[in-house]
């Protein structure tokens, strides 16, 4: 890599995502083992060897990727193209915590409203892209309780329940997250076009794919993951057995999100999806305002530190694990790397999982460029 200076770790992000063979959960192995990721672009082959997943073989190719790429190169040439990684404050730790995260996410819309995921239980509203005049009904009625109830709603612009959820939340008002099987710029299908143009001027459209990828059917399911791992809790309200809105329910249940599904008629093979995943555990929808008491009891963000009239002195009492991580953190902004160093006797991943929870408790609060500063 010679003097190759990369002035954002972002960039890293991006230039790693490009490394043949290097996928989502590799390249998240990566970064824990190394810590940064600028690092591990210079690590020779024994190093990389010792990363879970990375074979001899691979760990050459990789190292020889990385020794003949410019990871400048990999930056967008159009300046214009918007994307966020891990490195970057909004991107949420609920959706780090997964075992595949996007490590970089292409969009158009509010930004900010990426942020609402964490500060408030986001929303995944999934089914069937033919839905029943019931399930249009019910999608609608929840979509629209929850988004004037202050719930971001998240769902993947299909056909079907997908449209109905973000519309009624537009229509009320809401913040609404579409998460794409395409590039951000590519509408599909096309007589989506008024309801994609309409998310990008109030809410937020994301895709991992980079502008121009055109529809592949491989893209869709992989993106369910991203609906799942920016929600809190997963509805489905109507899906026949074999319909890709039950990937994303499993998906949320894999991820110990919250999975709520609505009942249907045993008449209804529409239905056939609901009634399954309400016999393997999905909690039953009965109705808007049982459903809105039950999702305000799930964990939401602290307020950010600036916003509270007083913090106490002396921590609250914490579990070892969660009390050996805040003692490591300081109060000027500490990368993940050195945290790692001092909280040697717990790995990478339990250290990430005690920061997400520090933030939860309005402790410890993340920045820029995978930093962590304890809050005062």
């Amino acid at each position: 890599m010679g003097n190759i200076a990369v002035s954002d770790e972002r960039q890293w992000w991006m230039a790693w995502s490009q490394v043949p063979g290097v996928g989502p959960i590799l390249l998240k192995r990566v970064f824990l083992h190394f810590g940064s990721l600028a690092r591990a672009w210079s690590a020779p082959v024994e190093e990389l060897r010792r990363v879970e997943g990375i074979g001899e073989t691979s760990a050459a190719a990789i190292a020889a990727h990385c020794r003949q790429h410019n990871p400048l190169a990999t930056e967008p040439s159009d300046r214009e193209i918007a994307y966020v990684t891990p490195a970057d404050a909004v991107y949420p730790a609920l959706l780090f915590e997964i075992a595949d995260p996007p490590p970089v996410l292409y969009y158009r819309g509010n930004l900010s409203l990426l942020g609402d995921c964490q500060r408030r239980a986001g929303v995944g509203i999934v089914g069937t892209r033919s839905p029943s005049e019931y399930g249009r009904r019910w999608t609608q009625r929840l979509s629209t309780a929850l988004s004037r109830a202050g719930f971001p709603i998240i769902s993947g612009l299909a056909e079907g329940v997908d449209c109905e959820a973000h519309r009624s939340c537009l229509d009320a008002g809401g913040h609404t997250i579409a998460v794409l099987g395409t590039g951000p710029d590519v509408v599909y299908p096309r007589r989506n076009l008024d309801l994609y143009r309409d998310i990008a001027a109030a809410g937020l459209l994301l895709s991992e794919y980079p502008p121009g990828t055109q529809p592949d059917r491989v893209h869709f399911p992989r993106r369910n993951r991203i609906i799942a791992g920016l929600s809190r809790a997963v509805l489905v309200t109507e899906a026949p057995e074999r319909s890709g809105a039950l990937i994303t329910a499993r998906l949320a249940n894999d991820y110990g999100r919250d999975v709520y599904a609505l009942p249907g008629s045993l008449d209804n093979p529409r239905c056939y999806g609901c009634l399954a995943l309400v016999n393997t555990g999905a909690q039953l929808i009965l109705g808007e305002h049982l459903l809105i008491e039950a999702l305000g009891g799930i964990p939401l963000e602290a307020e950010p530190a600036a916003q509270q009239t007083e913090l106490p002195l002396i921590p609250p009492q914490l579990d070892p694990p969660l009390d050996l991580v805040f003692a490591n953190v300081p109060t000027e902004a500490t990368p993940l790397d050195v945290i790692v160093q001092r909280s040697d006797r717990l790995t990478t991943g339990d250290i990430l999982s005690a920061l997400v929870q520090l933030e939860l408790m309005g402790l410890v609060t993340q920045l820029p460029g995978m930093q962590y500063q304890r809050c005062s």
